[in-house]
């Protein structure tokens, strides 16, 4: 057949291997319209509708929907404009997917009860701007109403997740789950009396030198010890003890005594809440940023060593 020629349907569902319903189908929606008709009444089409049939199956293939379709055979759109378009839309399914999956992952690993599951469902599919607002719901019931200064501002800022537009399974999983623990009550109100600490210490010591936080001064002095196998009851980490109570104590210029020791103790255990450490490292996930340095071995360490030298 030559240019000029009129093809059936059957011969277009020869030369396309579509159905000869799914031609019928398209011509009567007007997306592939037939070019004239045979003296009996049959619908005979020009060779640009096996051009127009090729397109319409690829859009398909691609979940193009059929107005749309139209519009562009007809060039009402242009097909770079259209593939944008769904090249996006396809965007957001894939997020949505992944974002399910993440939920069905948690479910399969945590053995999560139905109600559990519902509520990672519900944090999975929270837009950007949603979940924004849930962060920072969570942040400011951590540090709202503190000095409103350059490292408040800093901490919090090192405290927000961003979840990128592409993300992996294992950053929508750790979304889910640091979302979870933001809605903690008990891990919320460990947070406001850290940073309630923090800002009574920046307020009492030297500010350069509380750059290096009670938890640091542990891990230098105690790292050493734990490493070299000393039990924290023993005589042997009494030095350990006494030269971080005693840096503790220059920082805020008072005694070593008792009630610094209790003040420190305190301080100590708030930091080595296991969630908080969680929180970091998912935040280290969705960030992509390097996984944080656990302080939790030295803290472990530390903290009976010197509950032991408490007296009373």
């Amino acid at each position: 057949m030559d240019g000029d020629a009129l093809y059936s349907i059957g011969d277009l569902a020869r030369r396309t291997g579509l159905t000869v319903k799914a031609i019928r189908f398209y011509s009567d929606c007007g997306i592939v319209p037939p070019t004239d008709r045979s003296p009996a009444g049959y619908r005979l089409y020009g060779i640009d509708a096996v051009a127009r049939l090729d397109l319409v199956r690829t859009l398909r293939d691609l979940g193009v929907d059929l107005p749309t379709i139209r519009k562009v055979v007809d060039r009402e759109s242009s097909l770079p404009d259209v593939a944008a378009a769904h090249a996006e839309a396809l965007a957001v399914q894939i997020r949505t997917l992944r974002m399910r999956r993440a939920v069905l992952t948690a479910v399969a690993k945590r053995g999560s009860t139905p109600e559990e599951m519902d509520l990672m469902h519900k944090l999975a599919k929270l837009s950007e701007d949603e979940r924004r607002r849930l962060i920072g719901e969570f942040l400011d019931t951590a540090f709202g109403g503190l000095d409103p200064d350059a490292e408040f501002v800093g901490i919090r800022r090192s405290m927000t997740p961003e979840l990128p537009d592409d993300p992996t399974a294992e950053q929508v999983e750790a979304w889910v789950e640091l979302a979870e623990l933001s809605q903690d009550p008990d891990f919320r109100a460990g947070m406001r009396r850290t940073a309630e600490q923090h800002a009574t210490e920046r307020a009492q010591g030297d500010t350069t030198t509380l750059r290096r936080d009670s938890a640091a001064m542990v891990r230098d002095h105690a790292g050493p010890a734990l490493a070299a196998g000393v039990d924290p009851a023993s005589p042997q980490a009494d030095p350990v003890v006494a030269a971080v109570t005693a840096q503790y104590a220059r920082v805020f210029d008072c005694p070593d005594d008792i009630d610094l020791r209790h003040r420190l103790l305190t301080r100590l255990e708030q930091a080595n809440d296991p969630r908080r450490e969680r929180y970091l490292q998912l935040l280290a996930v969705i960030n992509d940023w390097p996984a944080p340095e656990s302080l939790a071995p030295v803290l472990d360490w530390f903290i009976p060593a010197l509950r032991a030298r408490i007296p009373g």
